[in-house]
């Protein structure tokens, strides 16, 4: 009778896993048709329900392997964004590098472009027509992805955390013509080329070379920071400054400090300014 008592408790015990692990994986789509419907929602009734977005649930970023090393663990994080993880030495390796740190990104509503370099104008723009756009709140023609949007919608209704340029749309999302024009402003005709062989990296500190710039993927903006309570702000809502030495540029990450360590980005401090940078 016991041996049979027995029998049934395990039984149930392992109906209730089984249960609980059918249930978690209903949960994680309900989180991923959560925030897609947000999005819906939000452009349908206008834009002043849009920050429900930045707090809006995500599927749980996986634990990654605590023995792992930052690179290693890196490079698994951001498998299931990027088709290809570019070859070392390559000029791809080189754009990961610099600006890789986008990739981390777990939240199922962003959208990342599949290699790190789009080549031209027709490009870029197929991959911006797949993105559902948001416009930033008091500016004048900036949008960001929706959930990125959202997010710093969020935190500029905690603080005051004006654009660089005060209003602009070329803070936000960039075209490729807009990303080669800055490029020729800071570069000259022999530029691209030092920096395919690896010869000049300073500059990637200071403009994107044409096609790679973070902004042309909706997750970029410049910002004016200039105290601390904007950038804890900023950061409880996702937002990092991820180029290095590049002061006034922000990107959405959408994850906690501690999510950017398990992943294996790296904390550089450049002149009192925290930067979460590859660990490549």
């Amino acid at each position: 009778m016991r041996r049979f008592l027995k029998r049934i408790k395990l039984t149930a015990v392992t109906i209730l896993i089984a249960f609980t692990l059918v249930a978690s994986n209903v949960v994680n789509h309900r989180q991923v048709d959560a925030n897609a419907q947000l999005i819906n929602e939000c452009l349908m009734v206008g834009q002043k329900d849009c920050n429900a977005l930045a707090t809006a649930p995500r599927i749980p970023t996986a634990i990654p392997e605590i023995e792992q090393s930052d690179k290693e663990r890196f490079l698994a994080a951001i498998t299931n964004n990027l088709s290809t993880i570019p070859q070392p030495g390559s000029y791809e390796y080189i754009l990961l590098k610099a600006y890789g740190a986008a990739f981390v990104n777990q939240n199922a509503a962003v959208k990342l472009p599949s290699t790190v370099l789009l080549n031209n104008e027709e490009e870029t723009q197929t991959f911006q027509n797949t993105l559902t756009m948001l416009k930033v709140n008091g500016t004048n023609d900036c949008y960001l992805q929706a959930s990125a949007a959202a997010a710093l919608n969020q935190a500029r209704s905690q603080e005051n955390i004006p654009l660089k340029s005060g209003y602009g749309s070329g803070d936000c999302t960039r075209s490729f013509a807009t990303n080669l024009r800055f490029w020729n402003k800071y570069a000259n005709r022999n530029t691209l080329n030092q920096v395919r062989e690896g010869r000049e990296t300073a500059i990637l500190g200071v403009v994107a070379p044409p096609g790679t710039s973070q902004h042309l993927w909706g997750l970029a903006i410049d910002l004016r920071v200039s105290h601390p309570k904007q950038r804890q702000i900023l950061n409880q809502n996702g937002w990092f400054q991820t180029v290095a030495k590049d002061v006034p540029h922000w990107t959405y990450l959408g994850l906690s400090e501690q999510d950017l360590l398990n992943f294996g980005l790296k904390n550089q401090v450049e002149r009192g300014i925290s930067y979460w940078v590859t660990p490549l």
